[in-house]
């Protein structure tokens, strides 16, 4: 009788297994010794051969057998619980392999015939691979929608904002205009957003790393639904002692009339290549027709070092200052994996193998730019992609095609990249990058964003702002 209570007790602790279980098992797995592996993998196998036989048993009245196999697949289970991540293995975990060996000798004399075994196999084989599509499905679904979403605080930041900007006076809703430099004496940062906070940590973290802030101008351009979030923001956290604009698409006039739509494509949602601030990078020379040199800041990077060297690089008649992706050997960062080798026009004119360069932190030389006539060779590339597919979606792809021999390469130290994707990266490598960019679907105002970087991130917003405390946006 007591033997009958404890087999119904590991029947019930096999049905408690839960999923948070067999991964923290599998994480310690992975951190095992390769010896402790290789009796770790045979004991997985004596489990699923178990499995299998369990189907038998139980519609075929062997009852006892039953049990006695789900007993020796508990005692199965938490031996390798206990030796995963353990220097060695210990004499009683190799009984209970010999004991689960015998049980499964058991089984094979009481249903011998092979062929319905490897038919049970293949089917679970079957129903794990379902499973496992299923849940990446699923995964990648609710991955989409997070990245797609803005966090709820974020809407409740920018509703704040946008009716508190409408209570100004007209008079109130413009930046005092303090400042006696001449223009041409200001080290220029665009950033191209929609997003409030993003912007804020940018500019915050490029004040509080420079050497004479003071000479710092920043261009924000940002879309007509948020330009009065963006507005309320900076005219009630001012980034003193630096300089600020802030521009609406809609108020650069001279834009194609369907520039805020034309980059819709259909089955592509993702704003990150649908988004017309994107874009606009591609026409900065006449966005700011009175600069010469800009330096242009993605709102999902982090700047660490002073940037003023940037000004100093010598760019020797090329248009763009970039950081370069791949290493020797490196075949995923080239261009022939963003455009489509197989057409002519690119296959004539292109290196499949050139490297490719980052965006997210580029200085641009827009005096070369209006000499060489870049936005021309843009517009011209754009609409040939419009009537043939020539690249990936969004703008990277028509950045390497028009600046391919227009880039000088930067040291690696200015730009580091991939923070929101790569769990990889070192700290070091990290602390010593000028720049720091959250490229990828994990942006670090996400909660899906990866937590080791996000203290980086978060260190230049204040959290007891009254906007983010109203709007419960914390840490």
């Amino acid at each position: 009788m007591e033997e009958v209570v404890r087999l119904q007790n590991v029947e019930q602790e096999l049905e408690q297994q839960t999923d948070e279980n067999v991964a923290e098992t599998d994480e310690r797995i992975s951190r095992s010794p390769p010896g402790i592996k290789e009796k770790i993998w045979m004991m997985q196998d004596q489990l699923i051969m178990a499995r299998a036989y369990l189907q038998f048993a139980s519609p075929h009245g062997s009852t006892h057998l039953a049990r006695e196999l789900k007993l020796r697949m508990k005692e199965i289970e938490r031996v390798i619980n206990h030796i995963s991540g353990s220097s060695h293995v210990p004499r009683s975990a190799l009984q209970k392999m010999r004991a689960m060996d015998m049980t499964l000798s058991k089984a094979q004399r009481t249903f011998p015939h092979c062929s319905l075994l490897t038919a049970k196999l293949r089917a679970m084989t079957h129903h794990s691979e379902e499973l496992v599509r299923a849940h990446r499905s699923e995964s990648s679904f609710l991955e989409q929608v997070a990245v797609r979403s803005l966090p709820k605080g974020h809407h409740c930041l920018a509703m704040r904002l946008t009716s508190e900007f409408f209570l100004l006076d007209p008079k109130e809703r413009e930046f005092a205009q303090r400042y006696s430099t001449q223009i041409g004496g200001f080290h220029h940062y665009a950033i191209f957003s929609d997003n409030v906070l993003a912007s804020a940590v940018v500019i915050n973290s490029t004040i509080s790393t420079s050497k004479d802030p003071e000479r710092i101008m920043f261009h924000v351009v940002t879309d007509a639904l948020n330009f009065p979030a963006m507005m309320m923001w900076f005219l009630t956290n001012p980034p003193n002692p630096a300089t600020i604009r802030i521009e609406s698409l809609d108020h650069l006039k001279w834009l194609p009339a369907d520039f805020s739509s034309r980059f819709k494509q259909k089955g592509i949602r993702d704003p990150r290549y649908t988004s017309a601030l994107n874009h606009l990078r591609f026409y900065l020379p006449d966005v700011f027709p009175s600069l010469n040199k800009l330096v242009l800041l993605d709102h999902d990077v982090v700047v660490q070092r002073d940037l003023s060297g940037l000004w100093e690089i010598d760019m020797k008649g090329k248009v763009n200052g970039a950081v370069e992706t791949c290493t020797s050997g490196d075949g995923y960062h080239r261009l022939e994996n963003l455009v489509n080798f197989s057409d002519p026009s690119i296959l004539n004119k292109f290196d499949a193998k050139a490297c490719i360069s980052a965006y997210g932190m580029n200085i641009f030389d827009l005096k070369e730019w209006r000499r060489q006539g870049l936005t021309a060779t843009y517009d011209k590339w754009f609409q040939a992609g419009k009537r043939r597919r020539l690249w990936k979606a969004g703008s990277l792809p028509l950045s390497q095609l028009v600046f391919y021999n227009r880039t000088a390469p930067l040291d690696h130290r200015w730009h580091v990249l991939g923070l929101g994707h790569d769990r990889s990266i070192g700290r070091g490598e990290i602390e010593r990058a000028a720049v720091i960019h959250y490229s990828g679907k994990l942006k670090p105002w996400l909660e899906i964003s990866i937590p080791k970087y996000r203290d980086y991130w978060n260190s230049f917003l204040n959290y007891d702002n009254h906007y983010l405390q109203q709007c419960n946006i914390h840490m």
